[in-house]
């Protein structure tokens, strides 16, 4: 059976673990995926106490659900590529706690947002700055046994698994692997994703499952709210290419509906429309 996930920005944002965790299992999905963006609020994760962790621990047992995967998109904030170094040094430090933090709710991957910078200039220097600071945390990771797996993202950085494999090519560790998104993927261009996902399917950890518009001479694409089947993305092709490329990872739907009443109908109605492509594609679900 493929293991199939929700991003936890799908759930309604002002409640307990115990209720998120909850809501998981109801809502029939294996597993969640915890976002520590870059607000106060959810940074603060990176200090949560061992009484707190433990709680959390003992809500996946009761539901029988998990957290799969941490994405650390704080590093939009605090850059690994930026010119400022208290900015690198915090970059560090946020990698350094979610290991750890990773390590203690037994979590194997996180995922690591593909900016150089965000709100930055960007530059070869920033593209430098930012191969350091990830070889700086695969150390650590390594010694954890935890995976940092790389986003394909909406910004020409990151925007195809080529990219992310010339960076690799450079990185000779086994803890260092790629994270698409089908519809970030999809809405750039310049790329063939069936050709992306075969160059490398031997890296890829996850996947997110999410419609976007393309990229175009006359539009700047969307990539976030895009309605299932409102996009570009030809998800019975490409997940039909993992399922021939033998991929058996975890498929997480990426959704924002965590200021919406009606979350239920919205991610019910994502999953009326993915699970019979996933089907069509070979995946039992």
């Amino acid at each position: 059976m493929a293991q199939i996930g929700i991003y936890e920005k799908a759930l309604p944002k002002g409640i307990s673990w115990d209720e998120r965790l909850k809501l998981t299992s109801e809502l029939g999905f294996d597993f969640i995926e915890m976002s520590i963006d870059e607000t106060d609020e959810r940074l603060s994760r990176l200090e949560m106490t061992d009484e707190e962790i433990e709680g959390i621990r003992e809500s996946c047992k009761k539901y029988n659900v998990r957290i799969n995967s941490i994405c650390l998109s704080g590093h939009r904030r605090f850059p690994f590529g930026s010119e400022n170094l208290e900015k690198r040094e915090k970059a560090d430090e946020l990698l350094d706690k979610a290991i750890i933090l990773a390590h203690k709710l037994s979590i194997s991957i996180i995922q690591i947002a593909g900016y150089d910078v965000y709100y930055e200039p960007k530059s070869m220097l920033s593209r430098e700055l930012f191969i350091e600071g990830l070889k700086k945390g695969l150390k650590k990771a390594s010694q954890y046994g935890i995976i940092l797996s790389i986003e394909i993202m909406d910004d020409p950085f990151m925007s195809s698994i080529e990219k992310f494999l010339e960076i690799k090519a450079q990185i000779a560790s086994p803890f260092l692997q790629v994270y698409p998104d089908l519809g970030n993927l999809s809405a750039w261009p310049e790329n063939n994703p069936a050709r992306e996902l075969e160059k490398g399917i031997s890296s890829i950890t996850s996947i997110h499952l999410k419609d976007t518009l393309a990229v175009s001479s006359t539009s700047e694409g969307k990539f976030k709210d895009v309605p299932f089947g409102d996009g570009c993305v030809d998800f019975v092709g490409l997940l039909s290419i993992l399922h021939r490329l033998g991929y058996d990872g975890t498929f997480l739907i990426e959704m924002w509906s965590e200021k919406n009443e009606d979350f239920k109908d919205r991610i019910n109605e994502a999953k009326d429309f993915l699970y019979p492509k996933l089907r069509e594609a070979g995946y039992h679900v």
